[in-house]
This record gives structure tokens, C-alpha cells and sequence, in this order.
């Protein structure tokens, strides 16, 4: 037990070392989360029932059925026909811009943006090729976009759900649609003009990313083993035909302990030397098919080697495989796919597959098998950023079922009175019984490192509140910018919550800075309604950093992008995104504010 005058420091202590963890990623953000509230119920902190009050939290059941709704939709539904019919005619850099943002942002307004983003990312990438567009031109706008658009309704990101639960938690009255709606209007108007005028031109044209893709065709660094009878065993690389590969050429050579780099013409091959060769996808493919005696190593063979395909994905941030070797993450035996190369911030890794050590953000080039999908939505800890196979199109009862889900959503929009909570319920309904959704895809999609981070969240905001932390700290800035006015504390704590969200992500920030958006409108006497909404679209606004919101990450190795690529661009958007917000805020509340 802690004394109780203690207990605002050391809780504020804890949350401290918490974003410590989160921001040098010393442990992942659920395990983090777990030691903050495991700390806050020994000391006496947080009861058990306060601990898992979380779990019977409206908004956060709001999330899990949505996440499955999606998931419906994505399943069911061939969405890339849609952008083919809305991006076909469009054939300029700009006006693709223009369409693809608009399209996002309102999409993302009423279904989940990271899924959003892994369906548009390889479209986007596939277009850019097309058009000889660097990918880094288009896919930060892309999940700019969809960050943006997310912030119209109350169903289109977790921060407004989250931010929800926490104001009935408080019986306070929930976010209103028309506040909303009118504010994530007008910073998602503001922001993509802005990046369709001025903000493309910060963006960053990574050349050398745009050719990596063209054709398929990323350069990787493969190793690859001589084999027993290989023709090459004897030979020196003039002879065995090793200097002038298409597309190919060969980089190092490891022979028991002793890495031979660069190798010169006349070295000579032996038996189990292996072999790093530099290519791109397709001429390392044929590369592995010749009849020159090598192969993959074990470590990185895939089991359907006659049905190998090529496909890329990237690391999650919640991936359970950061910071595992591939030999120790048994990666051949989870997914049935083999890691063939990775790229990691825009630069090939080199070294022997097998040791290389996994971490977020790494572009991994994979053989296979059939079931590879099938095992990515069970273990989650990748995004599939190149297309895996064709979508069966939807029969009639399916889009009788779309039908009258979007019934159910124009009921929500109406009728004030119908809560969300029972109209995503009646939409989770219809789906299961149309067969949309199975207990397979529930099995797959509820994201445990996710629920733990959501629910926990909650109870460290709740330990904030309970031992006056919050009302200390919120003393102190009303102390420091009282003087200047409600404006002004309105402005620290802007900018407070933005820079959490920007390391610890939306959920983190939303669950610190509630609390002190909470006591600062007590303590000033006032409705807290302006402070709850800045808090909510500073959180939202994820721009400055790639690990700041799951949508970076997917378009982070894509896109070839570098941390300060991200700071770069995201700055102005940062700057014009809260500005707009702010305005509007401190006009609607201006008599409260005032």
C-alpha cells in the first residue's frame, strides 16, 4: 500500500515510465499497459472490479463489433471495383490525389481505416507504376486521409469510441453527431486541399522505391546455398556464368565463418558455400528455378514450392515475432511461407535469413503456401501489402444484407435515440445470419494484444482520475496559463495530447489526457464538452511520426519512407489539421470559452 498523498506522484511516476516503455519500444504496448495496471491494483491503487471495468465498457464492444463488421465487409465484398470504376478515367498525379483522399476520407468516416489502407495500399502502388509515380508521393496522403476522414463520425476511428466510453463512465453527456460531423468536416477539407496545393511538395520522391516495384520487381538481398551436385562446385564465378546474371548479381559469400565480400571474379565455389545475390523479385525467382545446383536454405524454403507465390508484407506494430530471429519465430511453420529477403527503412538487410532479427515496420518478401491468408488472420502479425487472390464476387442475398445494413446505418444517423451500441449489434446480426461473418473469422480478427491495450487503457485513466493526478497536473496548468485566459489552457492541452498520441498513438493519449480535460473543466467550473473535443482530434491527429497510428505503419516500408519523412510533411498537415480544429471549437463553445 501506498500512502494516499503519495499516490498522485507515483501514479504519474507510472504513466511516466509507461510512455518511456511504449516510446523506446523497450516492451510491447499491451505488456506495458499490463505492468501500469498490475502496479496500480498492488498498491492498492485500482480495485479488481475497476481493473476489468473496462471489459463491460459500451464503446469498447463498439470497437470489437466493428472490427468484425469490417472484417464482414472486406471478406464479402469486392471493394477494388469500386475504386476501379471511381480511378480509371483519372490519369494525372494531382487529380488521382484529389480522388483517392475524398474517396478514403469519406470511407474510412464509417468503416475502420487500417483495413482501408491494406486494401488501398497495393492499388495505390499498382497506379503509381502505371503513371511513373514514386509510391512515396501517394501513400502518405493515403493515410493521412484516412486519419482524417476517420474523425467525421463517432464509428470511424477507436479515439472517438474510447473518448465516448470514458464520458459515460463520468455520466456525462456522449459526443454529439452534429459536433462531429461539423468539425471532422472541416479539417478534413482543409487538410487535403492543403496537401493537394502545398503539402504534396514536402512529400518525398524515393525513386529508387518506384523502380523496386515496377513489374514486381523489388530488390532484395537473397541467400541462396550450393548445392552437392551443383555444376557450380569447382568453377570460379567467370566460368560458372556467375557475373553476367540478368538481374542478378552477387554481393557476398559466406564460407563456414568467413564472409567473402566483395567476391572477385576468381574465387571459387565449393560444396554448401552460401551465396547472397542482389535482384529483384521476379529475376531472383528464376534465379531459385534455374538448373545452376542452389536453393534456400531451409531456414527460408517454402512448403509449396510448386505452387510458390510471391507475396510482400509488413510487420505490425503488435506483432508477437518483434524482436525474434526468423529461426527462433518459427516463421516456415506458422505461416507456410518462406522469408526470402526484407528490406527495413528503405535499405536492403543482408546477413543469413535465419539470424536476421524481426522488427516493426520490415518489408518481408515471402514464398507461399495455400493456406498463407488463412494463417495471417489468425496470428495478425503482419499486413499483406501485395494481393493474395481474387475475392469470390457476393450473390444476391449478400447485398440484400448490405441493403439493409445501410438501412440500419441511416437509422443511426436519424434517430438520435438509437444508441450505437444496439444498431452495430442489429448490423453484427444481420451479417451472422447471412453467413458474413463466421465463428472463424471471430476467432481470427478479436486482436488480444489490442483488447488488452483498449481495456487497460481505460483502468489507467481511471487510477489518474481516482488519486487526484489529474487534478494536480491540471492545477498546475491552469496556474501557469490562467492568466491568459480558457483559450490558452485550451491550447496546452492541445498540444499535450497531441504529442502523447504521436509516440504512445490515439488510445494512449485519449486515456491520459482525459483526466486532465476532466479536472480542468471542473476546477474552471465550466461545461467540459470543448476540452473533451480537443482532446479527441489532438489525439487524432497522427501525423508526425510513422509509429503514432497502425495506418504509417502499413505504408511505411511500401513507400520506402524514412522516421524524418513522416516529421516532414507531417508538421504543416499537423499544424493546419489543429488549427482548423481549434478555430471551430472556439467558435462553437466561444460563450463558454469566452
Amino acid at each position: 500500500m501506498i500512502a494516499e498523498n503519495f499516490q498522485p506522484w507515483f501514479v504519474l511516476l507510472v504513466v511516466f515510465l509507461l510512455f518511456l516503455l511504449i516510446y523506446k519500444e523497450y516492451l510491447k504496448a499491451s505488456v506495458s499497459f499490463l505492468l501500469a495496471v498490475l502496479l496500480f491494483s498492488i498498491t492498492g491503487i485500482l480495485t479488481p472490479s475497476e481493473v476489468l471495468s473496462g471489459f463491460s465498457n459500451e464503446s469498447i464492444a463498439s470497437i470489437l463489433m466493428l472490427i468484425l463488421i469490417t472484417t464482414g465487409l472486406r471478406k464479402n465484398f469486392q471493394l477494388e471495383y469500386l475504386f476501379d470504376a471511381v480511378f480509371k478515367k483519372v490519369n494525372t498525379y494531382r487529380g488521382f490525389l484529389f480522388r483517392m483522399m475524398s474517396q478514403v476520407a469519406i470511407l474510412s468516416s464509417i468503416i475502420n481505416n487500417t483495413p482501408v489502407v491494406a486494401l488501398m495500399t497495393p492499388y495505390v502502388v499498382e497506379w503509381g507504376k502505371k503513371n511513373n509515380i514514386a509510391p512515396s508521393r501517394l501513400l502518405i496522403p493515403l493515410s493521412y486521409a484516412t486519419i482524417m476522414g476517420g474523425m467525421i463520425t463517432l464509428i470511424g476511428t477507436s479515439t472517438t469510441l474510447v473518448l465516448n466510453g470514458f464520458l459515460q463512465d463520468f455520466d456525462h453527456p456522449s459526443l454529439l453527431f452534429e459536433d462531429l460531423f461539423i468539425i471532422g468536416i472541416s479539417v478534413t477539407v482543409s487538410g487535403i486541399l492543403f496537401i493537394l496545393f502545398v503539402g504534396y511538395k514536402f512529400l518525398p520522391d524515393h525513386k529508387d522505391v518506384l523502380k523496386t516495384y515496377s513489374e514486381n520487381k523489388r530488390e532484395y538481398i537473397v541467400e541462396t546455398r550450393v548445392l552437392p551436385d551443383s555444376k557450380l562446385i569447382g568453377k570460379n564465378l567467370l566460368k560458372a556464368g556467375l557475373r553476367n546474371l540478368k538481374g542478378v548479381y552477387l554481393v557476398e559469400l559466406l564460407r563456414g565463418s568467413r564472409m567473402i565480400s566483395p567476391v572477385g571474379p576468381n574465387e571459387v565455389l565449393s560444396e554448401g558455400d552460401i551465396l547472397f545475390f542482389a535482384g529483384n523479385t521476379k529475376d531472383i525467382v528464376d534465379l531459385i528455378n534455374s538448373d545452376l545446383g542452389i536453393e534456400l536454405p531451409t531456414t527460408a524454403r517454402s512448403y509449396d514450392s510448386d505452387k510458390a507465390e510471391i507475396v510482400e508484407a509488413v510487420m505490425n506494430n503488435y506483432s508477437s515475432l518483434i524482436n525474434k530471429s526468423v529461426k527462433q519465430s518459427d516463421f516456415r511453420n506458422r505461416y507456410n511461407a518462406a522469408i526470402v529477403a526484407i528490406h527495413r527503412n528503405g535499405k536492403k538487410v543482408s546477413g543469413r535469413i535465419g539470424d536476421i532479427v524481426l522488427q516493426a515496420g520490415d518489408l518481408l518478401m515471402l514464398f507461399t503456401g495455400s493456406d498463407f491468408r488463412d494463417r495471417v488472420e489468425i496470428y495478425r502479425d503482419l499486413f499483406v501489402v501485395s494481393k493474395l487472390q481474387n475475392i469470390v464476387k457476393p450473390g444476391n442475398k449478400k447485398y440484400y444484407a448490405l441493403g439493409l445494413m445501410a438501412i440500419c446505418a441511416m437509422i443511426l444517423l436519424i434517430f438520435s435515440q438509437m444508441t450505437l451500441f444496439p444498431a452495430l449489434m442489429i448490423i453484427l446480426c444481420i451479417m451472422i445470419g447471412f453467413n458474413l461473418i463466421t465463428t472463424q473469422d471471430v476467432k481470427r480478427e478479436l486482436d488480444l494484444n489490442m483488447i488488452i491495450i483498449l481495456v487497460f487503457s481505460l483502468a489507467v485513466g481511471q487510477a489518474i482520475i481516482k488519486t487526484d493526478a489529474g487534478n494536480m497536473v491540471a492545477m498546475k496548468i491552469i496556474n501557469l496559463l490562467e492568466p491568459f485566459g480558457n483559450i490558452s489552457i485550451l491550447l496546452g492541452l492541445l498540444i499535450i495530447t497531441n504529442l502523447l498520441a504521436s509516440f504512445i498513438g490515439n488510445v494512449g493519449a485519449v486515456s491520459i489526457s482525459f483526466p486532465l480535460a476532466y479536472a480542468i473543466s471542473n476546477n474552471l467550473g465550466i461545461d467540459g464538452y470543448p476540452f473533451f473535443l480537443t482532446i479527441a482530434y489532438a489525439a487524432s491527429a497522427a501525423f508526425l511520426t510513422p509509429i503514432s497510428y497502425q495506418t504509417n505503419l502499413i505504408i511505411y516500408g511500401p513507400g520506402g519512407y524514412k522516421f524524418k519523412d513522416f516529421f516532414r510533411i507531417g508538421l504543416p498537415v499537423n499544424i493546419v489539421y489543429l488549427s482548423v480544429a481549434m478555430a471551430v471549437i472556439i467558435y462553437r463553445y466561444r460563450e463558454i470559452l469566452l
